[in-house]
């Protein structure tokens, strides 16, 4: 099934990340149904420490996925005042629950939390974000497992366009461990020629026009204009912006002056934020398949 509406009158492809993230979730209600024939349902677990506009709209999303392909979902609300070494032994005990096959921590924490405290109290097989470093280690060296799943979305999107990354010049601009450094090494391992831009960068519009894809994950509204990109190039928009209130997030690429230069686009809403939860989903039901896989191979021994 195609993943783009084209657009004609020469405006970009609308790369439709609901489509991608359709095939996805129906890949997995098949793996969790296999898995439900063995009392084997995955059951997701996700901690949120104190509350964000961002989060609640991730969170939604991730209950009613969670919900239409058969996977048990939980959300637990810490207190916003609870401290890192608080958040890191809540992780340790909700991982030592043999019923529980996966674990999110939501973003944003407080500053004063060290979330890297909390990754590293996670169980690696349930860590279904990636971000446990045994996990961005395998992302390093292409060795699979669970990987970040915005940089899958990303990934997957870059695929939907039916763009071949081998020597294509790619620019990512933003280095956070979440997505920016994910995503440009999942791309670099493809074959990709990988740039990654960030606030230290000079000028910005210098390295963005010679990108074929160019993906965006800064969270500052409105960054990226015409000026910044080449004509044709796929861009790919992470950014989720609430500004003022607002009930509908915007992206990071002022879209409406993009898309007549673009050759294809990803909107915000409905671009790669739901290829991210369809990701979740599919991280989900791997890591339940593996423990399952595990327990079983242990009975037998």
């Amino acid at each position: 099934m195609p993943a783009t509406r084209p657009i004609f009158g020469g405006m970009a492809t609308i790369l439709d990340g609901r489509a991608v993230a359709q095939a996805i979730r129906d890949e997995v209600r098949e793996r969790v149904e296999l898995l439900a024939q063995r009392d084997r349902r995955p059951n997701l677990v996700s901690i949120q420490v104190g509350e964000s506009e961002p989060s609640r709209a991730y969170i939604q999303s991730q209950r009613r996925a969670c919900a239409e392909v058969g996977i048990l979902y939980s959300h637990v609300q810490l207190d916003p005042g609870v401290s890192t070494r608080q958040l890191a032994a809540h992780v340790r005990g909700v991982c030592a629950n043999p019923e529980v096959t996966g674990l999110i921590v939501q973003l944003p924490v407080p500053e004063r939390i060290d979330v890297h405290e909390a990754y590293l109290a996670m169980d690696p097989a349930k860590d279904v974000e990636g971000m446990h470093p045994h996990n961005l280690g395998s992302v390093m060296l292409g060795t699979g497992g669970l990987q970040p799943c915005t940089a899958l979305a990303v990934r997957a999107l870059v695929h939907a366009a039916d763009v071949s990354l081998r020597g294509a010049e790619v620019v990512v601009v933003g280095h956070s461990e979440v997505v920016g450094k994910p995503i440009a090494v999942l791309l670099l391992n493809e074959d990709a020629t990988v740039t990654v831009c960030h606030a230290a960068t000079r000028d910005l519009a210098a390295h963005t026009r010679r990108a074929d894809v160019l993906v965006v994950a800064v969270g500052r509204a409105g960054l990226i204009g015409t000026e910044h990109v080449r004509p044709g190039a796929v861009v790919l928009d992470v950014g989720m912006n609430y500004l003022d209130g607002a009930a509908r997030p915007v992206g990071d690429v002022r879209f409406g002056e993009v898309e007549p230069v673009a050759g294809a686009l990803t909107p915000v809403p409905g671009g790669v934020g739901p290829v991210t939860v369809a990701m979740l989903l599919r991280n989900t039901v791997a890591a339940a398949e593996a423990q399952a896989g595990g327990r079983e191979a242990a009975r037998a021994r």
